[in-house]
């Protein structure tokens, strides 16, 4: 397992590195993390780590938690729920941390939820998405909307946002989360009165997707629904234009990313986010100022999420004056505020309430960036 160096936030603050400090110091608040810093899924990590980074600065700068410093114990698990696992022991029995962010994908997260319920230490999820995650106990919440609701906005929008009648599927077959997207959206663009005229599949790893792409192209599809992460999106893209598809493509957060890592392929693309950079709310455009200021990038929405639930346990540790677990886990549980992310509460699965957003892909100034398209609610 890959461990990084544990450093002063005032180091953290001058070169992007994490930080640690002394669990046993009383003049702190000590919490862990767990994100995949490097792998396949890296781009995740690295913006969720930098968004919580910038809100502990933040906080810090101000005082702290009740005169308390907070500081980050931060793992990388490389997208590998095993490595999560071996991250979380270290973190509970080596660092004493009782409260957590982490993981990003529901895979890794899920390999956690049940020892972090069993041992009553405080699990924050900033991204995953796969809407079994919270089953395990009352001390597991998230930060992100859930699956079946984000499958479903992007079912709505391919219907009434794109005029769409026809549809095809391309999905990860072995993947939950591509899974669970594909079942939501066809439902939706269904209910819609759409057409599902093609559901092709894959298995992880595949690198070759022309033979479910030729199906695909038969079926003559009015959208294509590409639920997976950036890295294999890329990868389809190219093949499914190369094919002479023209339609537009849509997708969910694992897009995140994607226009650093594709071309001009992606064009004419629309995905399911947790937020715009290109918002004119206030807490939006101070956020995504402050980490371009830190880390010269426009944040993704990884970075956001990273950032809210940062936020969501500061908020919860003052409104329940104490860093106990127990009392954050009830104090987070009445969460009802304003975030970058949108206005949040959380339901009776500790599941949040709030909106979610459609950003199109595009290129401006010769760059390919996403702009904000259409939000809809729960």
């Amino acid at each position: 397992m890959k461990r990084l160096s544990m450093i002063f936030i005032t180091l953290l603050c001058a070169g992007g590195a994490v930080f640690a400090g002394g669990g046993a110091d009383t003049n702190v608040i000590t919490l862990g993390g767990i994100f995949p810093l490097s792998g396949p899924v890296a781009v995740y990590g690295v913006e969720a780590r930098n968004g919580i980074a910038l809100a502990i600065e933040e906080i810090n700068a101000a005082g702290g938690i009740n005169g308390k410093k907070l500081v980050l114990i931060s793992e990388d698990d490389e997208g590998n729920p095993e490595k999560t696992v071996n991250a979380y022991k270290k973190l509970i029995t080596r660092d004493k941390v009782s409260i957590i962010i982490g993981s990003l994908t529901s895979g890794c997260t899920e390999a956690i939820t049940s020892l972090a319920q069993t041992q009553k230490v405080l699990l924050v999820a900033p991204a995953a998405t796969k809407a079994s995650i919270t089953d395990a106990g009352n001390y597991i919440f998230r930060a992100c909307f859930i699956d079946p609701f984000q499958g479903t906005v992007g079912g709505i929008f391919a219907a009434a946002g794109l005029g769409a009648a026809r549809a095809a599927v391309l999905y990860d077959n072995g993947n939950d989360y591509s899974v669970g997207l594909t079942e939501n959206f066809v439902a939706a663009f269904q209910k819609q009165g759409g057409a599902v005229v093609a559901r092709e599949s894959y298995i992880t790893g595949d690198v070759d997707f022309n033979a479910q792409l030729t199906k695909i192209k038969n079926a003559n599809p009015d959208v294509v629904y590409l639920p997976d992460y950036y890295s294999t999106v890329s990868l389809i893209a190219k093949q499914l234009r190369a094919q002479g598809i023209e339609t537009p493509i849509v997708g969910a957060d694992g897009w995140d990313g994607l226009t650093e890592h594709a071309g001009d392929e992606v064009l004419n693309g629309f995905y399911s986010n947790h937020y715009a950079a290109d918002s004119t709310d206030s807490k939006v455009i101070n956020f995504v100022k402050a980490y371009q200021s830190k880390y010269k990038s426009v944040p993704v929405s990884f970075a956001g999420l990273g950032y809210d639930s940062l936020y969501l346990i500061k908020d919860a540790i003052e409104k329940a004056g104490s860093t106990d677990a127990a009392a954050v886990r009830d104090a987070l549980a009445k969460t009802n505020g304003s975030y970058v992310t949108g206005n949040l509460t959380f339901d009776g699965k500790r599941n949040p309430i709030k909106s979610a957003v459609m950003v199109e892909i595009v290129k401006s100034g010769g760059k390919l960036v996403t702009v904000y398209k259409t939000t809809v609610n729960p």
